[in-house]
């Protein structure tokens, strides 16, 4: 069978989902970097907080507290890289013997199909996970280096290079979040597209949900009410 057979296994309507998976995963992405003026994600607030983070560390003795900043946020990627990891076994695992899921599917009643359906939307999922993996490893080195510029601020305030080294660090800092979000945006697109197994509908159902959650962290959550909130003036 080749590969054009294959594709005639698939409906519009399954085409149609899965260009709305992606084109959802892609967009909500670049609007989340890339906000209206007034209205910024709370992505781009955090960039402004990594900047006075790394600023305030200049005259901070000893810098404890950054390092164990920085050390909690190399977990952090370091956890979902071996999360993503091991997913990708397991599906790697099912697209080499099918039958589990086509199981499913018949006590679902969803129909019997050929078992290179199940594989190829199992390699869909797979693709995601695989995209999130990398980002998520990237994200850790690059936290790393972050680490390393930070260990090259001068404990000197006056020093010439403190501010500057403390501005590297940042903006490598930023990258690495950035890098780490895109990771979590794609885990979420990935899980959103295991509904794809249940059909077309569900595909197109779960990636609304995942669009609908994703908008309202970025733009509509109390937490970005209170990153936004402006400290009190103090003075008398």
């Amino acid at each position: 069978m080749s590969w054009i057979d294959r594709l005639y296994m698939f409906s519009p309507l399954d085409y149609s989902a899965l260009a709305l998976l992606v084109l959802g995963w892609a967009g909500i992405g670049w609007w989340v970097e890339n906000p209206p003026q007034g209205r910024p994600s709370v992505a781009r607030i955090m960039n402004d907080y990594r900047r006075d983070w790394m600023r305030h560390m200049v005259t901070r003795q000893p810098r404890i507290f950054d390092s164990s900043l920085i050390g909690n946020l190399r977990q952090s990627t370091a956890f979902f890289a071996s999360a993503t990891m091991i997913a990708l076994g397991g599906g790697l695992a099912l697209i080499r013997n099918p039958d589990p899921v086509a199981d499913l599917a018949s006590d679902l009643a969803l129909g019997a199909q050929p078992d290179v359906v199940w594989e190829i939307k199992l390699l869909v999922m797979l693709l995601f996970l695989t995209s999130a993996f990398l980002k998520f490893v990237w994200a850790n080195r690059l936290f790393g280096y972050c680490s390393v510029v930070m260990g090259a601020v001068p404990n000197e305030v006056e020093d010439p290079q403190a501010l500057v080294r403390a501005a590297q660090a940042a903006e490598l800092n930023i990258t690495a979040a950035r890098s780490f979000n895109r990771g979590l945006r794609t885990t979420y697109f990935g899980l959103a597209s295991a509904a794809w197994l249940l059909g077309a509908g569900a595909l197109v159902a779960a990636v609304l949900l995942t669009l609908a959650m994703v908008y309202r962290r970025e733009f509509g959550s109390s937490s970005r009410e209170v990153l936004l909130k402006a400290p009190p003036d103090t003075r008398t």
